[in-house]
């Protein structure tokens, strides 16, 4: 275990609060996961892979359990130039070791497929439209949203990213850079400048292929503990430098040629 993820830990001496109603939840959590052919077919069965290990392993039953109801709300599709609809996998309580080998396994049955084109802002309207619509309701909405490349599809991110923040909701990121990346200063940075937002928002990078699984359950500890993240981490900037349309031109210069 990292030292930043033990401190994380030591923090759950929280007892569950007695009489929690049925949908009342500490966090509702989506998460948003990008199946673009930007990865190839080892890469996504690696992320994939890095999901499933993380709802399994203890750190993360121990961050659910710490809360103060004990139990979360969590769901999961997948996207691309749009939200790959038999994806999805609806709302499940995980308030136990049970519950959280259940959820990773539905994941884990799901083929794995690639589609075109990069659409963040799809992403995250599809993520707040069912944390709207959901039966739960948690002291915290977030939307986590893991990808390796810029919005090159569909509306632009940052007035997607605004409306959900301004509802009340959190959006992280996991930033997949095993490759260049179009943006300047880095898909972490895009990330910070563009995609996340709300109180305590970060973006965690992965750099090798081999950390992947490490990064999504450090994210979803951070997530779910709601504890800010180490300073190592990006959070969401006040003036942003990023140019949060790079996607959309570059792809826009593929066809202008």
């Amino acid at each position: 275990m990292t030292t930043t993820l033990a401190v994380l830990m030591g923090l759950s001496g929280v007892v569950p609060a007695a009489g929690v109603g049925g949908n009342e939840v500490d966090v509702t959590l989506v998460l948003a996961v990008d199946t673009s052919r930007s990865m190839d077919f080892e890469e996504i069965s690696i992320q994939r892979q890095g999901y499933v290990e993380a709802l399994k392993h203890k750190e993360f039953i121990d961050a659910v359990k710490s809360g103060l109801t004990g139990r979360i709300a969590i769901s999961y599709f997948e996207w691309a130039g749009y939200v790959v609809q038999d994806s999805m996998i609806d709302w499940q309580v995980i308030e136990s070791e049970a519950d959280a080998i259940a959820f990773a396994d539905k994941l884990d049955a799901r083929p794995i497929a690639t589609q075109r084109r990069t659409s963040i802002s799809t992403a995250i309207d599809h993520g707040a439209s069912m944390i709207t619509a959901g039966p739960f309701r948690g002291r915290r909405e977030v939307i986590d949203v893991s990808g390796d490349g810029p919005n090159n599809s569909g509306d632009p991110v940052t007035p997607a990213r605004d409306k959900a923040v301004t509802s009340g909701m959190i959006i992280n990121g996991l930033a997949i850079m095993l490759r260049p990346s179009d943006a300047q200063g880095g898909l972490d940075k895009y990330y910070a400048d563009c995609v996340i937002g709300g109180p305590g928002a970060f973006v965690l990078p992965v750099h090798k292929i081999e950390d992947f699984a490490i990064a999504v359950r450090r994210k979803l500890v951070l997530e779910i503990s709601g504890l800010p993240p180490p300073v190592t981490v990006r959070v969401a900037g006040e003036a942003p430098t990023a140019d949060c349309m790079i996607g959309e031109k570059l792809w826009r210069d593929i066809f202008d040629r």
